[in-house]
């Protein structure tokens, strides 16, 4: 893509940086990184690790679409809720489905099991499309050139000047 081309090194580490933050607090929060603070009833499946760490990629590079160049344009006020959905989506889809204390309180332990836990899957395909959506629309908009601005129209003849 283009607009990966014209990243300056300041966006390519904001981008690793965020992408490693992203990939702590999810994988940490959802214990796919064993820790002694949380804890995790269902063990992982093996879906959880892609998902996991394509979105926290996705996220990080999508962060970096946010920082600004040397020369900011003062017109650049793009913005989209659809990466903040993915991960969110991908919190659900890779965290403990009894864990989950909202599916827990509205579905119950064995309604979490029954009903949550098949739902997960396609909470992570949407958590990775989401985001990926999200990163293609910002990275277009990085390419786009501003139109020149538009030349005055002639005075008609007989006009007063």
């Amino acid at each position: 893509m283009v607009g990966l081309r014209t990243w300056t090194p300041r966006q390519r580490v904001v981008a690793v940086g965020a992408a490693l933050a992203v990939g702590l607090l999810i994988g940490w929060a959802t214990v796919l990184i064993p820790n002694p603070v949380f804890s995790r009833e269902i063990p992982p499946v093996w879906w959880n690790y892609p998902v996991w760490i394509l979105t926290s990629a996705l996220s990080g590079m999508l962060v970096a679409t946010y920082v600004r160049s040397a020369a900011p344009d003062p017109d650049e006020a793009r913005s989209s809720r659809l990466g903040m959905a993915g991960g969110v989506l991908a919190w659900f889809a890779v965290g403990c489905p009894v864990c989950n204390k909202l599916a827990l309180l509205a579905l119950g332990y064995s309604g979490a099991i029954t009903w949550f836990a098949p739902v997960q899957p396609f909470l992570g395909l949407a958590a990775l499309a989401l985001t990926a959506v999200a990163l293609v629309w910002r990275l277009r908009g990085q390419v786009a050139c501003p139109a020149p601005p538009a030349a005055p129209a002639p005075a008609p003849e007989g006009a007063a000047r």
